[in-house]
């Protein structure tokens, strides 16, 4: 089986990780093969031609099986109004991937900030929705003079039941546990998402189901993470307790992620494009390898999950906490990919 990859490496650190994710990709590849073909998108893109996500691009992406994507974005490259660009964002909306996922296992005890924890005693999914929520109307236009301006917390039935139906379904291939988060005591469009959450529980008596307020997670996070199996979450506290995950395992250099809907997918760090260190040697490539092993996973034949088993074993076999810069976590990476067979 061959399968057709878009590779994206974006900006910054980016482009220094894909290539390397890339690269254990092909070592990987036993029973398939892998055509890449690299497309330009990000903020650079946009300084080049003056659009970061081109149309004619994105309609060639979706030609692809997966794409793989880079950190994209830089901190001075802004529209007029102040934001970042951001066609990670664009490309989630546009192609309906609502299906955040979020993997936070911690690989080895060295990188946790938290004492007394081992290799894979902090292990959950989150899966945040990706195409409402509190990101609705980020792309309204205000005044520059404007009294006032407002975001909206869109929250819509279709949506979330598709969302909670499939966190439902990952649950049941790992632990069986759901934790809803939201903010129900005080916002009606989370009182409204938790009542839809409890709909599609009863749907999956056998899976364990409770709902937390989003910031008495950020707290359990820090002192209970073992206790969770799948989280679940609208999009923006999905943004913010993602990053205070990783950091439980080492930090955003060991946070894969994928982006998924019923038709496409794009696999991605969870990270930044670090532009105070690109070019420099020292980008951490282990949380795009992990994103790649993801989109093996994702492709679903026997031959592919091998292929991701084999990358995870091998990411797991080194011991990061005296390595530091790209080449030599690659070199160790290699070394254990060798012997993972």
């Amino acid at each position: 089986m061959n399968y057709r990859v878009a590779v994206m490496p974006g900006d910054g650190i980016g482009v220094e990780v894909m290539a390397e994710a890339c690269r254990v990709l092909e070592a990987v590849a036993e029973g398939f093969t892998l055509e890449f073909a690299e497309l330009s998108v990000g903020a650079n893109e946009y300084l080049a031609n003056g659009d970061p996500l081109p149309p004619a691009t994105l309609e060639r992406a979706q030609t692809y099986d997966a794409i793989l994507l880079g950190a994209m974005g830089l901190p001075h490259v802004r529209w007029p109004n102040g934001t970042e660009m951001t066609p990670q964002i664009d490309i989630r909306e546009k192609l309906d991937l609502y299906l955040g996922l979020r993997p936070i296992r911690l690989i080895h005890e060295s990188l946790s900030p938290l004492k007394g924890y081992t290799a894979g005693q902090i292990d959950f999914l989150l899966i945040r929705e990706n195409t409402e929520g509190l990101f609705f109307s980020r792309g309204k236009e205000h005044p520059a003079d404007a009294p006032f301006v407002e975001d909206i917390m869109h929250v819509s039935r279709v949506r979330s039941e598709r969302l909670f139906r499939r966190a439902f379904q990952h649950a049941r291939v790992r632990r069986k546990k759901v934790t809803l988060v939201d903010k129900a005591n005080v916002l009606p469009s989370m009182a409204y998402f938790r009542r839809i959450f409890l709909e599609i529980a009863a749907d999956y008596p056998d899976v364990a189901t409770e709902c937390v307020y989003v910031d008495a997670m950020a707290l359990y996070l820090i002192t209970r993470p073992q206790a969770y199996d799948v989280i679940v979450t609208e999009n923006m506290f999905g943004d913010i307790l993602s990053d205070l995950a990783a950091g439980l395992i080492g930090g955003m250099g060991y946070a894969p992620s994928a982006d998924i809907g019923d038709k496409w997918a794009v696999f991605q760090p969870s990270h930044g494009t670090a532009p105070d260190i690109a070019g420099q040697g020292l980008a951490n490539p282990v949380a795009m390898i992990l994103s790649a092993a993801m989109m093996l996973d994702w492709f679903g034949t026997e031959a592919t999950r091998a292929a991701a088993r084999r990358i995870e074993r091998a990411v797991e076999a080194v011991d990061y906490k005296s390595i530091v810069g790209t080449k030599v976590i690659m070199g160790h990476l290699l070394e254990a990919l060798s012997e993972c067979k």
